[in-house]
């Protein structure tokens, strides 16, 4: 596959429905739901913190990656983080997500971040493959709402 097969940009409210589906490939401890999705999207789409970016090939959304670039004390300034990346099952390893992660990196040092981060335990080889190193451990706590707790 060569970079005229496919094409990289924002989201738009239109892609939601693979979107969607792709969610499900992505998530494996937490089951998304279509009525949450429908509710987040367009606040994604409209924060100017957030970049929600497809990968199109064929005119179908085939991949997406969402991150954030936010201020940090430690880091001197802004930090890019990637809070999900995945491609569709059939299209892995044609690049879509090298050119995912490549345009993430330019809207990032355009908006002057320090270093991109993420977490993941999927593909190293991937990651090293782009220049990133393995630089932590990854902890999370699920918090469930009040209403569950009682």
């Amino acid at each position: 596959m060569t970079s005229d097969d496919l094409l990289v940009r924002r989201a738009v409210h239109d892609d939601a429905e693979e979107i969607f589906g792709l969610t499900r490939e992505f998530a494996l401890s937490v089951r998304p739901r279509r009525a949450p999705f429908d509710q987040h999207l367009p606040a994604l789409l409209a924060n100017p913190d957030a970049l929600l970016l497809v990968v199109v090939v064929d005119g179908h959304v085939r991949g997406y990656l969402l991150g954030f670039v936010h201020l940090t004390l430690f880091a001197n300034g802004h930090v890019a983080w990637v809070e999900e990346a995945v491609t569709q099952h059939g299209f892995r390893r044609r690049g879509l997500g090298r050119a995912l992660l490549e345009s993430f990196e330019v809207w990032a040092r355009e908006r002057d971040a320090h270093y991109i981060a993420l977490a993941t335990r999927r593909a190293p080889e991937f990651y090293e493959a782009l220049h990133y190193e393995s630089a932590g451990t990854y902890y999370r706590k699920t918090l469930k709402p009040a209403e569950d707790q009682a």
